[in-house]
């Protein structure tokens, strides 16, 4: 058993101290047309490389890019496929946050890839193993409007094919990490067969990269048998808003899978207590058997200030090293 920490995906874009604001205002600028979609563009190189600095700075084994330009987790893949236009804000889930909603109003296709220069960019800036991630089908159909009528199960065989296209080419670029979100599956699960088979569709020219799906502001539920047995090389599950799916894991014993544990709050910013933590890794492997296991928090750090999205990484790293020296 290997245990390694990891970033669950998005990072707080901007911070409190002046000097970290800079996205924020080049956004502006660029809408009251002063600067250039080029200027904008390195504006957000500084901002994704100081964000792979502070996760660096706090000890992950893996890091993201932050996902720093992206304006939410449906619009940035959304905007650059075939078949979609943009509407208006809507809010996420229980958050006070918003996206713009996504409306289907053709074939989904996928024309170009959307995130591999964004993957190039954060690996060279970063020391570490960079993860890429992409919403998931099930994620992106749950919360986009579809106006084209042919249901929820074609549309998201239709966004896995298209997801399928952008996850090849992360795998040809060298991602060594591609992780797909589906956030929406917490809240309101389907079919687990539609959740593996989107799975199997996206991953099935992935090669080299190893897979993961990341379930997050929920519980798994009734669909972790069916996970145990998914084409994903990782399987990530919110164990703060989903902690109800600890007395499920069994159903991974004798799965060849790791699991990724979120187990730090990435919307609260209490520290979690290290003993509390020590016991669910415990629990984990006696249900679950040994395996790797990551080290993570339930969802992305969007919600948490940027200096307390410092912290709270740098306390899941210190735990992660108790919890290495206690299991060894």
């Amino acid at each position: 058993m290997t245990l390694f920490t990891a970033a669950a995906g998005n990072y707080p874009k901007v911070g409190e101290a002046p000097e970290q604001q800079g996205l924020r205002r080049a956004i502006q600028k660029f809408q009251d047309g002063k600067i250039t979609a080029a200027e904008l563009d390195a504006v957000a190189n500084e901002v994704t490389s100081a964000v792979i600095r502070d996760q660096e700075a706090a000890g992950l084994d893996i890091v993201t890019d932050g996902l720093i330009r992206w304006e939410d987790g449906q619009t940035y893949i959304a905007r650059k496929l075939d078949g979609f236009e943009i509407g208006g804000l809507i809010r996420y889930f229980d958050t006070n946050t918003y996206y713009r909603q996504p409306i289907v109003s053709g074939a989904v296709r996928w024309r170009a890839p959307i995130t591999v220069d964004d993957y190039r960019f954060a690996a060279s800036k970063a020391t570490k193993p960079v993860k890429a991630v992409l919403t998931g089908p099930y994620t992106l159909a749950s919360l986009s409007e579809d106006r084209t009528g042919r249901g929820r199960r074609t549309l998201v065989a239709d966004l896995a094919s298209a997801l399928a296209e952008e996850a090849h080419a992360l795998d040809e670029a060298g991602a060594p990490y591609i992780q797909i979100d589906e956030p929406a599956w917490g809240r309101d699960p389907g079919p687990a067969s539609l959740l593996v088979e989107a799975l199997g569709t996206v991953f099935g020219g992935v090669k080299k990269a190893k897979r993961a799906v990341q379930i997050s502001f929920g519980p798994a539920g009734d669909s972790l048998a069916a996970l145990a047995g998914a084409p994903v090389d990782i399987v990530g599950l919110d164990l703060v808003e989903g902690r109800a799916d600890l007395a499920r894991l069994g159903a991974f014993h004798g799965a060849k899978c790791a699991l990724a544990l979120g187990i730090f709050d990435a919307r609260g910013t209490r520290l979690e207590d290290a003993d509390d933590v020590l016991a669910v890794v415990r629990g984990v492997l006696d249900s679950a058997g040994p395996r790797d296991l990551y080290l993570t928090t339930n969802c992305g750090l969007e919600f948490l200030p940027r200096d307390r999205a410092e912290r709270k990484l740098a306390h899941l790293v210190a735990v992660a090293r108790r919890a290495k020296e206690v299991l060894a």
